[in-house]
């Protein structure tokens, strides 16, 4: 840790969620101030990627001036008073369980952003899309920056609309029909939740996020806080998302060009989760409790069916989608993470903090090597792949190849990848879980569990065999293999997974002092 003064983390942390917003107003201006290109489409591009850099590397010197001894405590806080009639306040903090994904959002969109500067999805000008991406950044660091129910609530928000101009105007085949129904499924779900926001608001007194913890539920009845987490939970688990509200989620991965994919499985979904951490198991601990054992028994079917879809989806004949088979791989994944979540426990929430972190880093990474193989081959089915490289990508693109094999043996829980750590905590988080909460019922969730682990890994491999693995047709021309953009935009995420693995007591150290205090009653 470097001592870095408390003025300047609050203002990298101001800078941070608002320096994007910033940027994508400059985005739309007739040229980004003092950026020269060789066209005006190239100098909009680079101002994305000097944007989100900038913005990545104050999120850095952030998390290196975070005091990692003290890792529970809010740091860099800024709280000032914006509505004084509904006690509403600009109030943004960070802690052990929110400095992660901040790091993860700005890296991710920096990846992102980079790889559009040289792979430009088709569609219209690039004026808008980088203008959307950046305000999609604004609203995805602000909800993991903010400390009030409102304004968790707008930022929370403030991603749809950029999301489903991604889709829709920069998307495959069936675009629109996919970026309605991301829009409305969650538009309807965040109507139910804002009503559960307001109902604490009122009763509480405050929508201060850090007052509500501290006071864990004591000013709230236990009829409110039922309400009000069925209200919140239904929003939270559509963004999530929960079988059986993820329905959204298949169409949108499969029609949104490549990084609208990576940011969607990277960072959206990761808003859901940590709604839940962040809100309900602090703030309304006994209404949570009441639908614990609900949540679990919803993610353990989440986690069965993601993984027979997929199995379903890579058979022989089955007219698979690569892009769709990750996106039903995330629905099991994230069922790992409200599995951890709804143990309320130390070691089940830190699981499913790490699992987000994990799948974050390589669900990123594989929907990147979807869209080069799609760049390569033109397509994303996977009997078509599998005609176009003869099963034998190892052979046409070894790189490539060896990439995607890496990619999938991390999703499958490998040990010593990042993927490995968050499923098993969630799965010892079920093994013995809060006091109140049966015992039985959450051990038959982690037996479940358990055997969803084992589906994971037949339907990955199943994709590696299917793909990467056979002699190498000698009347088939070689695919080109990975460019130096896409290493470079690749490469991060590779060690991430790696470090996170190898030393996941990184991670642990920052959210468990954190999680914690946030159970044992709230947060300073």
């Amino acid at each position: 840790m470097i001592d870095i003064n408390e003025s300047v983390m609050q203002f990298l942390l101001a800078f941070v969620v608002v320096g994007p917003l910033l940027g994508a107003l400059a985005a739309v201006l007739p040229a980004p101030p003092g950026l020269k290109g060789k066209s005006p489409q190239q100098a909009v591009l680079r101002h994305g990627v000097i944007v989100t850099g900038v913005v990545l590397i104050a999120a850095i010197v952030l998390a290196v001036g975070f005091d990692h001894d003290h890792p529970s405590r809010m740091q860099a806080t800024t709280d000032i008073s914006w509505i004084p009639a509904l006690h509403v306040r600009i109030h943004l903090g960070i802690d052990g369980i929110s400095l992660p994904l901040v790091v993860l959002t700005a890296l991710l969109t920096f990846l992102c952003a980079l790889y559009s500067y040289f792979k430009t999805p088709a569609g219209p000008t690039p004026k808008a899309f980088v203008a959307l991406l950046l305000l999609l950044e604004s609203g995805t660091l602000a909800t993991f920056a903010v400390l009030d129910l409102l304004l968790f609530f707008l930022a929370f928000e403030t991603v749809l609309v950029p999301m489903y101009f991604l889709i829709a105007r920069w998307g495959g085949e069936g675009r629109r029909a996919a970026a309605w129904r991301f829009i409305l499924y969650t538009l309807l779900g965040s109507v139910v939740m804002l009503l559960g926001l307001l109902l604490i608001g009122i009763k509480a007194g405050t929508f201060d996020m850090v007052a509500l913890a501290t006071d864990n539920g004591r000013s709230l009845t236990a009829s409110v806080q039922v309400i009000a987490v069925l209200a919140i939970g239904i929003g939270l688990a559509v963004k999530a998302p929960m079988w059986p509200l993820h329905s959204w989620l298949p169409d949108a991965h499969t029609a949104a060009p490549t990084v609208g994919s990576v940011l969607l499985a990277g960072v959206l979904l990761k808003m859901g989760t940590y709604g839940f951490v962040r809100i309900l198991l602090p703030i309304a601990p006994h209404g949570f409790h009441t639908f614990a054992p609900y949540l679990a028994a919803f993610a353990v079917v989440g986690i069965i069916y993601g993984s027979l879809a997929c199995l379903a989806l890579v058979r022989r004949g089955a007219k698979g989608d690569l892009k769709r088979l990750i996106a039903y791989s995330s629905v099991g994944h994230m069922g790992f993470v409200l599995l951890g979540i709804a143990t309320t426990t130390p070691t089940g929430v830190n699981g499913a903090l790490f699992a987000n972190i994990a799948h974050g880093l390589i669900t990123g990474l594989l929907f990147f090597l979807v869209g080069g193989l799609k760049d390569r081959t033109g397509t994303t089915d996977l009997d078509t792949l599998a005609e176009e490289t003869g099963a034998a990508l190892y052979g046409k693109a070894p790189r490539l190849g060896g990439l995607l094999a890496f990619g999938a043996v991390a999703s499958l829980g490998l040990p010593g990848l990042a993927g490995f750590w968050g499923e098993m905590l969630a799965l010892f988080g079920a093994f013995r879980p809060a006091a109140d909460l049966s015992r039985p019922a959450f051990l038959t969730f982690m037996a479940i569990g358990a055997f969803g682990t084992l589906l994971t890994a037949a339907y990955m491999l199943a994709v590696v065999r299917r793909v990467c693995m056979g002699a190498v047709p000698q009347e088939t021309p070689k695919l080109a293999d990975v460019h130096s953009f896409e290493f470079a935009a690749w490469t991060p995420l590779v060690a991430l997974t790696v470090l996170a693995g190898l030393w996941p007591k990184a991670l642990l150290g920052l959210t468990d002092p954190a999680v914690q205090q946030l159970l044992a009653g709230g947060t300073r």
